[in-house]
């Protein structure tokens, strides 16, 4: 009997923002990477390390890394050939930006219309 073939992990897919230092500590860049690499594997996270953005769309989420006095969002979306990466923030406030979660919008809405072109 055949082994399973592993499953390909998620190619990640920047529309937007990046995870780097600085303006990320080295800590929470690991820590993003790490997330990041679940997420890619398959693995569905929730609570405290991500929770669901349904005024930007639909399957989109964000991540929450909490350091010292930065909370740290990564915003994104998991679809089924992609990781698709919409904006990397620092939040101080407890409401999300409204700017930002049109700016999401859009920048999902460009990239599903080139993958419809591609198709």
């Amino acid at each position: 009997m055949m082994a399973p073939m592993p499953r390909a992990d998620k190619p990640l897919v920047w529309l937007h923002g990046e995870v780097k230092t600085p303006p990320l500590s080295a800590e929470t860049r690991v820590e993003a990477g790490l997330l990041l690499r679940r997420l890619q594997g398959g693995e569905r996270l929730e609570m405290p390390h991500s929770r669901p953005m349904p005024s930007i769309g639909a399957r989109c989420r964000e991540l929450r890394i909490q350091k010292a006095d930065v909370t740290w969002r990564i915003v994104y979306r998991v679809d089924q050939d992609a990781v698709i990466i919409c904006e990397v923030l620092a939040k101080k406030a407890r409401a999300t930006p409204r700017p930002m979660i049109e700016s999401c919008r859009r920048r999902l809405a460009a990239y599903h219309a080139i993958v419809a072109r591609t198709r």
